[in-house]
This record gives structure tokens, C-alpha cells and sequence, in this order.
């Protein structure tokens, strides 16, 4: 039977990493992928993480198997970690969380309990989203729909519509919002704006699925979290996904997490009891070594502070690097105005270049950037801001 199937498709990004990967050019350029590079180019591991797993290899004693929902330190430090130890949500038992193969199984597992237990619903996604939202969920049986999000004439929020249509949104469907850093665009709400935003989806009793995957690379790991908090409410329910691959740079580890919030303690036991269900029926019970790097991490003072500082590193290079971008582009006699790029945040830049443009930059320059003209931001290093900005400044005069 498998020789009468056709060759599915690529994936938009990670086949856009394979074409990179067969490019014999020596001066490429990847911007594509969403990988953190430091300023050599290089994906590090951690110091406190490297510390952490030294305590760890000392220390281990079992390769036994970990409950369903995972490793219980560590799913206590994610839910700190999201609202701080004193949050109502937290002090009234009102969350539950399972550990996941990274935020994408969270997006997995929140997926399939929609389907199994919310049937009709329809899952909600702004418009640009990651590439691979729309996948998770139509593959397990959930509709999706998009919402108005981004303004591509302002490079920015495109609030007033934005609202226009999460309050059309029907009682009972779900809507995905990006915690920090939104990806693809870079674009966040204001705080002030998150307020409205809970206002809202509280007033017409749709469900908000927070995807958390950058937490800490923008403004700061509290600020970050400030979109998050405004939607906790008392009483509230809420899905919380999220993943370390970023802020801890356990990519290869696959470590992430589902949050459930629910109005009481006796309602996110009957959820959490279906969430393992649907664990179990999945991939049974999540891998240790990530969580067992995390909850090291943030359960002991001075790995946590070693931790904040190196996250405020990448925070600093990110941003860093944005302001080095319009500046050398302004300093390359560019006439369009790129100092939207500066104020956006996280790791991901949607820069404004055509499908053309970014195909110009591929085909004459090897660079790769996705063909909505979403960067990697954190893809630009010390040795490649300078090719890469005079190979954009030349396709845009082109």
C-alpha cells in the first residue's frame, strides 16, 4: 500500500531547515528555524542546566518509569514559575498540570481533550500564527478558525479588530493566545490591552488556551508573564501550555507542560482525570531527564539566579540585535522604515519582505527565512548581521 501514496509536503520550516542543510554556499545564513543562536552562532547548553545535570548523574538511582502526569517537583515549579507562589489560582488548588513532550504535546494533549469533551468546539487562531497550530488541532479533530491579530500596514496589533472578533467568538469555543513573544509577528498586547482581552472572552464564556513557549525573552520573566495573569481571574478557566526548549534550551530534551485552571479543586480533579486518559492514550507517561533539569533548576536558589541571569542574557542579545538590524539598514542608505523591528519582542521578527524578496535573498544569497518574511531574530550573530543586511538592502533597491 505505501508505494501508492504521494510524497506529502514539506514542512514550511523545518524543510525549509533541510534545504539549508544540502546548501553548499559557506557563507549561508539560517534565519528560518526557531532556534536560539549566541553570538558565535552556537546553540549553548545552559550553566546552570550543565550543573544541574552533573547533581543529577551523581544523584540518579532508578530509570523507573514516571507517573502520567510526570514528575511532581517539576510540575510545581511550572505553575510557580507562571503565577508566583501566593496566586489565588495556586493557594486554591484550582490548577493541575502534566508534564509533556514539549509544548507541542501540550498543544497535543489540550487538543485531543477539546475534542473528546468539548465537541463542536472550534479552536480560535490569530492571524498569522505558527505554522503548525492549524496542524495539532484539524489532526485530532478540532476546527479551527483564524481571528484578526496582526496590521501589516502599521507592522502591528491590530487591536480594534482584534476585540471585533473574539467578542463574536460563541460561548464554548476556545481561542489560542500567545503568552510573550507572539510568533510569528513579534507583536504583543499592553498589559492594558490583555485586561480588555480577558474582559471579553470572561463576558461571553469562551475558553482561553495560553501557548507560553517564550517566557522570559521579552520583557522579563514577571513582565512576560503579565498577559497570563490578567486572563487568572477568580473563577476562571483556562488551558496553560508551555515549553523550556527556549528559556532553558532543552530543545532535543522535548520538555513542556499542560496547565489546567478550573474554577474549583473538585472541577480540575475531574479534568486532570481526563487529561490522563488522554496521556495514556497517547505517549503514556513523559521522559524524566528534561523535568528532572528543570525542577534542579528552579528549586535551588543559586542554580535559579544563575538561571535568570543567563535568560537575561539571551533577552539582551535578542534585543540587541534588533536595534543593530535598523540601525545598519538606515546606515545602508535603506529608505524604508524598519524601527518597527526594534520594538517587537522575542525571537521572531515579521519583517516586511515579499515572498519575492525572500526568495531573491534564498536564490542570490542563501539566506533562509520563512516565506511569510518571518525571521529568527536570534538566528543573527556578530559574523552574519553584516552579509545579511547588505544582501537585504541589495534585494530591496533590486
Amino acid at each position: 500500500m505505501f508505494e501508492k501514496m504521494t510524497m506529502a509536503p514539506d514542512d514550511p520550516i523545518l524543510g525549509l531547515n533541510d534545504a539549508f542543510g544540502k546548501d553548499t554556499n559557506p557563507k549561508k545564513i539560517n534565519l528560518g528555524v526557531g532556534v536560539y543562536k549566541d553570538s558565535e552562532g552556537w546553540t549553548p547548553v545552559f550553566n546552570s542546566v550543565k550543573k544541574a545535570e552533573e547533581r543529577l548523574l551523581a544523584d540518579e538511582d532508578t530509570k523507573d518509569y514516571l507517573s502520567i502526569t510526570g514528575l511532581a517537583a517539576y510540575n510545581a515549579a511550572v505553575q510557580e514559575l507562571l503565577w508566583g507562589g501566593a496566586h489565588e489560582i495556586l493557594t486554591n488548588g484550582r490548577a493541575g498540570t502534566v508534564q509533556t513532550p514539549g509544548g507541542t504535546g501540550a498543544l497535543r494533549v489540550a487538543a485531543d481533550f477539546i475534542h473528546q469533551h468539548m465537541p463542536g468546539a472550534t479552536l480560535w487562531l490569530s492571524d498569522p500564527t505558527w505554522a503548525n497550530h492549524s496542524k495539532v488541532f484539524e489532526s485530532a479533530g478540532v476546527a479551527t478558525k483564524p481571528y484578526r491579530y496582526y496590521n501589516p500596514e502599521t507592522f502591528g496589533l491590530d487591536f480594534d479588530a482584534l476585540i471585533e472578533d473574539l467578542a463574536k467568538i460563541p460561548a464554548g469555543d476556545v481561542v489560542l493566545l500567545h503568552g510573550c513573544c507572539h510568533n510569528p509577528t513579534g507583536v504583543d498586547p499592553s498589559p492594558e490591552q490583555w485586561e480588555k482581552i480577558g474582559d471579553v472572552l470572561q463576558e461571553n464564556g469562551v475558553l482561553p488556551l495560553v501557548d507560553f513557549a517564550y517566557h522570559g525573552l521579552g520583557d522579563g520573566l514577571e513582565r512576560d508573564a503579565a498577559g497570563l495573569r490578567a486572563l487568572s481571574r477568580p473563577g476562571c478557566e483556562l488551558f496553560v501550555a508551555t515549553s523550556y526548549s527556549k528559556n532553558f534550551g532543552l530543545y532535543r530534551e522535548r520538555i513542556g507542560a499542560l496547565t489546567v485552571v478550573a474554577a474549583d479543586t473538585d472541577a480540575t480533579a475531574k479534568a486532570m482525570s481526563h487529561l490522563k486518559i488522554c496521556v495514556r492514550t497517547n505517549y503514556s507517561n513523559p521522559p524524566a531527564h528534561g523535568a528532572q533539569i528543570v525542577a534542579t533548576v528552579l528549586g535551588d536558589p543559586v542554580l535559579r539566579a544563575l538561571w535568570d541571569e543567563e535568560v537575561q542574557g539571551m533577552r539582551d542579545r535578542i534585543n540587541g540585535m534588533r536595534h543593530r538590524f535598523v540601525d545598519g539598514l538606515e546606515s545602508r542608505g535603506v529608505r524604508r522604515d524598519f524601527s518597527f523591528i526594534a520594538h517587537q519582542r522575542g525571537m521572531f521578527s515579521f519583517s516586511g519582505l515579499t515572498p519575492d524578496q525572500v526568495a531573491a535573498l534564498r536564490e542570490k544569497h542563501s539566506i533562509y527565512i520563512v516565506g511569510s518574511g518571518r525571521i529568527n531574530v536570534a538566528g543573527i550573530t556578530d559574523a552574519n548581521i553584516d552579509p545579511l543586511i547588505d544582501a537585504i538592502a541589495e534585494v530591496l533597491k533590486g
